[in-house]
């Protein structure tokens, strides 16, 4: 497979392997881009949720991400877990500094388990600052809900809060709707000019650990090696269905979905 671009991953890890830095790394693989890292957090966690967080100095984060970057520049960035004020401020400021264009943030707040992964000052600093520096924001209803503060019902809600954070700064907002109840599940891509809606069945499954993490990454994948932004969405929230459907059925509790759903491995190397 021939390396189509490079995107570099800022985000926390996940030692079960299925959200975080490792999700990450297998969906750029997969979707064939070169991928390189900066871990802003080591998580002790497995399917069931998240016995601990240890928060990486923000210094060695900015040398992750400048260092880096010096050598191999990225195509595309995408953002996850950003634990608190220092380090949410260390990626400003090496953002700055490396000049990317293409930006996805996935504003991580509370993990499958229910465990909460930001503070409030680090969420204020997220609003007035970094999602102005950004391309696209991919919350959940949860997390669209709190940087909105307001509560998300149907889709109409989705629309009114995108519409919101647009007006507080964001680009683009693509609100995840996995969380409403309902047969249908609504992903819905917004900007000043723009109101698209991805409609698919809902797969009812427990196996969703990670899907966050990966449908932020296959789209900062896909924008990387030059489709527009809503192709991008487009494909990425198909592969992460199509990795829903497929997925291994590990741990006891939220399990991974299959990364690798959409490799074919040639027969010399089986």
């Amino acid at each position: 497979m021939k390396i189509n671009s490079k995107v570099l991953i800022i985000a926390g890890s996940d030692s079960s392997g299925g959200a975080g830095i490792q999700a990450d790394i297998k969906t750029v693989s997969t979707l064939g881009s070169y991928a390189m890292t900066a871990i802003t957090a080591v998580t002790s966690q497995n399917t069931k949720g998240v016995q601990s967080i240890f928060a990486v100095p923000p210094l060695e984060i900015s040398k992750q991400i400048e260092f880096t970057s010096k050598d191999i520049k990225p195509d595309a960035i995408k953002i996850g877990m950003l634990s608190n004020t220092k380090v949410i401020n260390a990626v400003l400021n090496s953002l700055n500094k490396i000049k990317v264009n293409k930006i996805i943030l996935d504003p991580v707040m509370v993990a499958k388990g229910g465990a909460r992964l930001i503070n409030k000052k680090s969420i204020t600093i997220l609003k007035k600052q970094l999602i102005k520096k950004v391309t696209l924001i991919t919350p959940n209803i949860p997390e669209a809900e709190i940087l909105a503060n307001q509560k998300i019902s149907s889709k109409d809600d989705m629309i009114n809060v995108g519409k919101k954070l647009i007006k507080i700064g964001a680009k683009n907002v693509l609100i995840k709707g996995g969380h409403l109840k309902s047969k249908i599940t609504y992903d819905i891509l917004i900007n000043k000019n723009i109101i698209i809606v991805f409609k698919n069945k809902k797969i009812k499954s427990k196996h969703t650990h990670g899907t966050g993490c990966t449908l932020s990454s296959a789209i900062a994948t896909y924008y990387s090696c030059g489709k527009s932004l809503k192709k991008s969405c487009e494909n990425a929230i198909k592969y992460v269905n199509h990795a829903i459907n497929d997925a291994p059925k590990y741990g006891n509790g939220h399990g991974p979905i299959n990364h690798l759903n959409s490799i074919n491995i040639k027969k010399k190397f089986r």
